[in-house]
């Protein structure tokens, strides 16, 4: 066991109690940034009160000797419609052209929402793929008011019956990915697309209805996307949230776009200064300050990730699963050896290099996996 775990342990470090007070206060953040939208913020606080029910199921669960994260990310699709330079997905064949076979139905996965809702989880957050292919799961998780379902997309299949239903259901929140600048962007994610964000930006504003940007953070753009003029741009589109996450490489030639420890505690100082400066909007880094958290929170410790054809993983950088939701229960997916091994060993407080420590230590995770199939 590492000197900091235990040090974490000596301290009576309290994981539910940390990141209870981080749901709390997104929640008060996101009330603050719609106090100007009364739809929006009677949503918020209807959201508040689901949120405090959801915590008390989850401390309920600790006391118990349960451990329930807030957050849950579900890849509802692995088709995408782009090819971003760098996707961590595609390079692991977790996002295809194709329309893929054998995924999830929007029956399994109202049935994964319920059971999530069930336990104590606030967050799932939508991704792909691109989530915006699959409208029938969106209008399933609209059904879960108590539920809040931040929607990764990278905008281009917004439509007007998109815009009808984010307007009917307040717990769904789109969060395009834009990468910086127009030409910043199109560089990775394609001619054109930047454009398509920013008309998307300028409906959603129109109609008053909230919407985040998440970011995609490297070497190479860091200081541009906290820059003022940046997050300026964003906030007078109406923009209420920013997601900052870490690039994680995906090959040995792109291990140099991965944020060091000097660019990370360059963009957590930046995201305080903006939270004093600019409280109009939410600001999230993932994954954040990890020695807050004692370690890195995937595996079921802050959040876990199903994906689209089911299988339980630690993290979507870190797709290894030995358990399939098909085959049970949310509980029981969170509780696979997988997982236990990672919970209860010290591999998530390890070291690295880059945005992921799974990824860097995918050989000993593969070990875990294999051992637990002897």
């Amino acid at each position: 066991m590492s000197s900091f775990w235990g040090d974490i342990m000596q301290s009576g470090f309290d994981l539910q109690a940390y990141l209870t007070e981080g749901v709390e206060q997104i929640v008060r953040e996101s009330i603050r940034a719609t106090l100007r939208n009364p739809k929006e913020s009677a949503f918020m606080l209807k959201f508040a009160a689901a949120a405090r029910s959801a915590s008390g199921k989850r401390r309920k669960a600790e006391d118990a000797g349960e451990h329930i994260p807030p957050f849950l990310i579900a890849s509802i699709t692995s088709k995408c419609n782009l090819h971003c330079a760098g996707c961590y997905s595609r390079c692991n064949n977790a996002t295809v052209d194709s329309e893929p076979v054998q995924q999830l139905t929007a029956g399994e996965w109202l049935r994964i929402f319920d059971e999530a809702d069930d336990m104590g989880i606030s967050f799932i957050l939508l991704a792909g793929g691109e989530p915006m292919l699959r409208r029938d799961i969106i209008e399933a998780a609209g059904k879960k008011q108590n539920i809040l379902f931040p929607i990764f997309t990278n905008g281009t299949f917004i439509d007007e019956k998109y815009f009808d239903l984010f307007d009917r259901c307040r717990n769904l929140v789109p969060i395009m990915s834009i990468e910086g600048n127009k030409e910043i962007t199109d560089n990775r994610r394609g001619k054109g697309v930047y454009d398509r964000l920013i008309a998307n930006m300028g409906e959603f504003s129109r109609r008053r209805l909230i919407f985040g940007a998440s970011v995609t953070v490297t070497t190479g753009n860091y200081k541009e996307v906290t820059s003022d003029d940046f997050i300026n741009g964003l906030s007078d589109r109406g923009c209420r949230a920013v997601i900052f996450v870490e690039y994680v490489p995906v090959t040995e030639e792109s291990t140099g776009l991965a944020p060091t420890d000097t660019e990370r505690e360059y963009l957590m100082q930046e995201i305080q200064r903006l939270r004093r400066e600019r409280p109009e909007m939410v600001y999230i880094a993932f994954p954040g300050d990890e020695k807050s958290s004692g370690g890195c929170v995937a595996g079921g410790r802050g959040f876990f990730h199903i994906n689209s054809h089911g299988g339980a993983e630690p993290c979507p950088f870190s797709p290894y699963s030995d358990v399939n939701i098909r085959n049970g229960s949310l509980r029981d997916a969170l509780h696979s050896p997988l997982f236990r091994a990672l919970q209860e060993g010290d591999i998530l407080l390890d070291d690295h290099k880059g945005g992921c420590v799974l990824y860097e230590k995918r050989e000993l995770v593969e070990a875990i996996i294999a051992e637990a199939e002897c």
